[in-house]
Formats: C-alpha cells, structure tokens, sequence
C-alpha cells in the first residue's frame, strides 16, 4: 500500500514538473514587443517651380437639326470633314512633326420626342480638337476654320515642359526636407538625425497641365486669314517630401 503511495507521488511530481516545463517554454517562445521609437519626428517639405503655359487646346464644334437622322449626321459628317481638311493642311506646315495635333472629339446623335412620345426630329453634335506648342499655327487655324465654332480655348503645360523640371523641384524639395531636419534636431538639443522613411510625391498635370482653363468663344469670327489673339498663363510644377526621422 505504501509502495503504491509512493508511485502515485511520484507520477504526481513527474506531471507537475513536465507542465512547469511546458510553460515556461511557451513563455519563453512568445516573442517580445519592440518599445515604442522614441525621438522621431514627422516632416513635410514643398517646392515649387512656375512655367509659362506652352499647349494650347482648341476644341471646335457644331450642332444641327433635323427631321432624319442620316441628314443631320451627313450635314455633320461634311463639316468635319472640312475642317479636318483645313486643319490637317496647316498640321503639315508646322515648324516640327507633332507640334500640332488634329483628332476628332466628342459625337452624339439623338431624338427628339414630341408632347405625345414619340419622335419629332434629331440632333447631333461633334467636336474636333487641335492641340499643340506651335501656338502660332493654331491660332490661325481658329481664323481659318470656318465650318466649325471654337467651343472652348485652353492652356496647359506639356509633358517635355513638365519633366525638363521635375528633377530640379525635386531635388530642392528634399533639400528643404533636409534643413528642416537639421533645424529640428538642432532646437531639441540633438547631435543629428537618421531618416526612418520618406516619400517623393508631385503634381501629375500630364499633357493636359492643371485643370484646363475654359474660355468661351464669342459669336463673331475674324476672317478667312485672320489669326485669333492668344496669350498663354502660367502653370506649377510640385514636389513633396514626406516622412519621418529620428532624432540622435
């Protein structure tokens, strides 16, 4: 009897020691958590360089009416293509290949209903779009055409324009991040700093420029050879540097 007793103690104490094991090798595998960073700072810095707008946007257009549909679209049809014409014609005599560029825009064809439903006539509408940096071709081109009205004139910045300085608004933007670091650290009574991280962003105004200032074009049309007064504006070029840094 008392032998049992002593084996049954004996389990008792190997089974207790093997879970004192097993806990503290589970206690032992979890890992610690990392103390919080101390000293860091968040930072943002801005450069700005401004350009003279250099593309220029035309977009033409006309409407008509009609009872068919095939009339109104065929009356639209010879009006583009006549300006096409026009337009493909001073597109060739540009200073360079691409400094004027012709496509055709927008185009829609719809009914007209009646009081009662049903359809009472059609109207359509098209659009061409000249678009360049030979601003002094496409100028006479709003003189010229003459099948179309000038719907909208618009200036922007073109993609050469924009990544001649993209390099340099950068670089003074990370300069400035830079500074302003160092004068951070310097105010907290700090030797330095290290950069933990950091992100480059700009503005993408693209062909298009910034959002394209509309203009409507009046009623009344210069002459056959008469080129239409334009003058560009300016538009901006941006570059941020964001981030963190910890100061030592």
């Amino acid at each position: 009897m008392q032998r049992q007793r002593l084996r049954v103690l004996q389990h008792w104490g190997v089974a207790m020691a093997a879970a004192a094991f097993a806990g503290h090798a589970g206690a032992q595998s979890l890992p610690a958590l990392p103390a919080p960073p101390a000293n860091v700072v968040s930072l943002s810095a801005t450069a700005t360089m401004e350009l003279t707008m250099d593309w220029l946007t035309v977009v033409f257009n006309t409407q008509r009416e009609g009872t068919e549909a095939g009339a109104v679209q065929s009356q639209l049809r010879q009006a583009v293509e006549a300006a096409l014409a026009e337009a493909r014609r001073a597109a060739t005599a540009a200073a360079k290949p691409g400094d004027v560029l012709v496509r055709t825009g927008g185009f829609s064809l719809n009914p007209r209903y009646g009081q009662k439903g049903g359809i009472t006539g059609w109207q359509g509408y098209a659009e061409l779009v000249i678009e360049g940096r030979d601003t002094a071709t496409i100028a006479q081109m709003m003189g010229r055409i003459q099948t179309l009205t000038i719907g909208r004139v618009g200036w922007s910045l073109s993609r050469e324009a924009r990544e001649k300085v993209e390099a340099e608004v950068t670089a003074q933007a990370i300069a400035r991040f830079r500074t302003r670091a160092d004068e951070v650290a310097r105010q907290f009574g700090m030797s330095g700093y290290t950069i933990r991280e950091v992100n480059v962003s700009g503005n993408e105004p693209g062909a298009g420029g910034p959002p394209m200032m509309m203009m409507r074009a009046q009623g009344a049309r210069g002459g056959a050879d008469e080129s239409l007064p334009v003058e560009a504006g300016k538009a901006q070029v941006t570059a941020t540097v964001s981030g963190t840094v910890q100061m030592k």
